[in-house]
């Protein structure tokens, strides 16, 4: 499982990458693989849903198994599908990019990290960045 002090480097780095960048204020999630909290943090400003927003993404990678942008590529291709699948996940299951599994050394699934405050891309990318900066191995989907 992920260790509370990885998650909250997890979200200290995601922040910090934000800044550099200027983005809006961000919101931060870190799942362990059981899907439960293990870090948090929302940015002053940020708009009320995005903790809802952020979690859904990381609920959704652990969900099925795939980074969320994986499940973006998915709802395009099978809207009524992925529609079901978020039904069935009581809304935990955002399908756009931002939603990044978090793997050891051995390639297991350890945790999430689910983003939102900005474009998908960009909060995509401070996840990788964040979870790199872990020595872990951030998986985005494909």
């Amino acid at each position: 499982m992920i260790t509370l002090a990885q998650a909250r480097t997890i979200v200290d780095r995601a922040l910090a990458h934000a800044r550099i960048h200027g983005f809006p204020p961000m919101t931060i999630a870190v799942l362990d693989a059981a899907g439960q909290l293990v870090a948090f943090a929302r940015e002053d400003s940020s708009s009320l849903l995005r903790e809802r927003i952020a979690r859904g993404k990381a609920h959704g990678a652990l969900n099925m198994g795939v980074g969320s942008r994986s499940l973006a590529a998915r709802a395009a291709a099978h809207p009524a599908f992925v529609n079901s699948l978020v039904s069935l996940a009581d809304g935990n299951l955002v399908p756009v990019a931002g939603g990044v599994l978090i793997r050891d050394e051995n390639d297991d699934v350890i945790g999430a990290a689910g983003v939102s405050g900005h474009q998908p891309d960009d909060d995509e990318a401070c996840a990788i960045h964040a979870i790199t900066a872990c020595d872990l191995r951030p998986d985005p989907g494909t």
